[in-house]
């Protein structure tokens, strides 16, 4: 347990050292290096510190990320919604299309035969 929240405030230290923040007093909220502690107490206390900081961070992060996740999800339901209706706008196109491919063709189709020959009268010649 401490080992793990030791590497956790190892990484969270780092991270700040590398973005250039810095910590000119111990009452800035942070990691605080609970090893040069003398006494039990405060070293527990310490450790108690940054195992808060810790888990107001977390929290912070994951409210963040929910947020990010919700907003991501309402623009997926709004796109599925567009996507429906572009579906929908593609089949009407293409049914009036093919309706209208099938006209050209009846349209275009020749006379039979049957239809154009000269109906003999019968008793005539």
């Amino acid at each position: 347990m401490i080992a793990r929240i030791v590497l956790v405030a190892s990484v969270l230290v780092a991270s700040c050292w590398l973005s250039g923040g810095r910590a000119a007093a111990q009452d800035v909220p942070g990691i605080e290096i609970c090893t040069v502690e003398k006494t039990m107490e405060r070293r527990t206390s310490c450790l108690q510190s940054n195992v808060d900081f810790l888990q107001k961070t977390i929290s912070k992060l994951a409210a963040d990320h929910q947020q990010k996740l919700d907003a991501a999800n309402r623009q997926i339901e709004a796109l599925k919604g567009t996507v429906a209706s572009l579906q929908k706008t593609v089949d009407d196109l293409q049914a009036s299309q093919k309706k209208a491919v099938e006209e050209q063709k009846k349209k275009a189709e020749p006379p039979t035969a049957a239809k154009d020959a000269p109906v003999a009268k019968e008793g005539t010649k």
